[in-house]
């Protein structure tokens, strides 16, 4: 019986670290991208390389309808701004696309940032919170979460 609840508990707390998606995202609050059967929800951050490397490789499959949300990083002093432009945007994905390229880095300040652009980077970051996202990229794909750039567990869950 010890046995038992000690596995219980050790389980219990393995996937109380692990990202958890609930069933009522709001995807309305991310940017949408593509228009293909198979569904990504992604947590990104315009200057980490490895979500750029991603964004680069899902651009590339048409396959895909993404639902993006910026979590911008600490150690990424210019990303919240980065977020808060693209979000601000009429057309968030091709100014998703900007920001991810690396076309933006060496803009010193973004001019156009709205309240309501702020105000969705807000919202977006406590999506992630709640969902216990803290890293990037973080991938939902078929009820799978995969955390880092992993094309093959990518392609894996997605199918393929």
């Amino acid at each position: 019986m010890r046995m038992t609840l000690l596995t219980l508990m050790v389980v219990t707390v393995a996937f109380a670290c692990e990202p958890t998606f609930a069933a009522d995202l709001d995807l309305s609050k991310a940017i949408t991208i593509g228009s293909g059967p198979k569904t990504v929800i992604e947590f990104t951050d315009p200057d980490c390389p490895y979500c750029r490397k991603a964004s680069k490789y899902f651009d590339s499959r048409p396959d895909i309808t993404r639902h993006v949300f910026f979590y911008p990083l600490p150690r990424h002093p210019k990303a919240k701004e980065k977020a808060r432009y693209a979000l601000s945007q009429m057309d968030r994905a091709t100014a998703y696309h900007a920001v991810m390229s690396g076309r933006l880095d060496s803009v010193q300040k973004f001019e156009g940032i709205t309240e309501a652009g702020t105000k969705l980077q807000e919202e977006q970051l406590e999506i992630a919170r709640k969902n216990k996202v803290n890293s990037t990229p973080t991938f939902m794909i078929n009820g799978r979460i995969i955390v880092g750039f992993e094309q093959k567990k990518i392609e894996e869950a997605l199918g393929r």
